[in-house]
């Protein structure tokens, strides 16, 4: 009986013993998962953290490089796209080109060329070329991640305008050259011929000669101007002051001035601007438009024509027309002549002149508050300008300056505009 007392004993105190350890084992497996969530807990604060930077850095990089004028992809050395700006974006089409790879995105063998080359020789390297019909001008640099990972930055600019600038530019001195060297050369000619003739000259031909050579000089005279006009307006130099003017006045002074070159050609210039019309405006740079129109229509109309000059009043504004019976302007080029280095084929032949001519007419008019444009001939009504100017203010008639007086500036136009 007392063996069986001890036995239950025994087996009560392991029985205790064995549950005791449980219990241990248990506190501290709930103490290892407490430690195991608090640890996964900061990992997971932590991870967010990292997210949370890494977007922010992803977002101010996107920030910036979609500020850029600069198309900008970065490319895995497979040459899938991994980032692009947006601007990057335009050049697919609007097709998301993340994760494509970009021999499949476009077909410019330059651009992956450039990939390639920068990749396999691992430097930076530039390159222009043209994709889509725009100019670009491309520098790819390859970006060490590791030793084992490396990417390819692209940045591309579009340089379309510039290179249109510089072609421009190059067929500004060519066409320079040509103007200069044909009436230098034309006067060479006339005076070699008047010092070289083997009896003495007649005073009839020395008479023509030197009108052929005054001629010519004015050419290059004219052209002298134009490029000093171009220079002006480019740097904002050209400063209009705009003051009540009678515009009949203008107008024959720019008609004297064109006199000699018109009765080369034997061509009459009709003014029919009437005595009371004023006008604001600058009267030297309006002078300037009514000789480059004036000048166009002699060097276009035929022998013996006549060019007109109206002037019509319509609401606040005054409307100038020069006509001559020339070749006219094509409807399609109406607004392309007064482009910068423009010639129309059609209404320059011979392809003469810089082309700057009716640019500087269109910087003047505007900087008047007018407008410019030309009629087509698709009538064949021969060449047709016109432009508009700002009438003087009728609470200003009152203060005209008496005939034969000095002309007073009209104090609300006294400041400068720029042209």
């Amino acid at each position: 009986m007392e063996s069986l007392l001890i036995i239950s004993v025994f087996l009560a105190v392991a029985l205790a013993y064995g549950v005791y350890r449980q219990r241990r084992e248990l506190a501290a497996l709930g103490k290892t998962i407490e430690d195991r969530d608090a640890a996964i807990d900061q990992l997971r604060s932590q991870l967010d953290g990292d997210k949370r930077e890494y977007q922010e850095s992803e977002s101010r990089f996107a920030c910036v490089s979609d500020l850029s004028f600069d198309l900008v992809l970065l490319l895995d050395e497979d040459l899938r796209v991994i980032m692009a700006n947006r601007r990057a974006f335009q050049l697919f089409g609007g097709i998301d080109p993340l994760g494509e790879s970009l021999t499949m995105l476009l077909e410019s063998s330059e651009l992956l060329s450039l990939a390639q080359v920068a990749l396999s020789e691992n430097e930076s390297l530039e390159e222009q070329f043209v994709i889509q019909g725009i100019n670009y001008r491309a520098r790819a640099q390859v970006i060490q991640q590791s030793q084992s990972r490396r990417y390819i930055g692209i940045g591309m600019q579009d340089i379309t305008e510039l290179v249109s600038l510089n072609r421009a530019r190059r067929d500004l001195v060519a066409n320079i050259s040509h103007e200069l060297r044909t009436p230098i050369s034309r006067i060479r000619l006339i005076i070699e011929g008047l010092f070289l003739e083997a009896d003495k000259p007649k005073r009839k031909a020395s008479i023509q000669s030197l009108k052929e050579i005054a001629m010519e000089t004015d050419a290059l005279l004219w052209l002298a101007q134009e490029l000093l006009d171009l220079s002006m307006i480019e740097s904002g130099e050209a400063i209009l002051r705009l003051v009540k003017t009678p515009l009949k006045q203008v107008v024959d002074d720019a008609i004297e001035r064109l006199e000699s070159q018109a009765a080369m050609k034997d061509l009459k210039i009709v003014s029919h601007v009437p005595q009371k019309v004023d006008v604001l405006c600058d009267a030297d740079q309006l002078k300037r438009v009514l000789g480059n129109l004036l000048h166009n229509a002699i060097k276009w109309s035929p022998q013996g024509e006549t060019i007109t000059i109206t002037a019509t009043e319509q609401l606040d504004e005054v409307i100038v027309s020069i006509f001559d019976n020339g070749p006219g302007v094509p409807d399609e080029l109406r607004h392309r002549v007064f482009e910068r280095f423009y010639q129309a084929d059609a209404s320059r032949s011979g392809d003469e002149g810089t082309g700057l001519g009716l640019a500087i007419c269109k910087h003047i008019v505007d900087a008047h508050g007018g407008r410019i444009w030309a009629e087509g001939n698709s009538q064949g009504i021969g060449g047709h300008f016109l432009f508009t100017l700002l009438r003087a203010d009728a609470s200003f008639q009152d203060d005209a300056p008496s005939a034969g007086g000095d002309q007073s500036p009209i104090a609300i136009a006294e400041s400068a505009a720029p042209l």
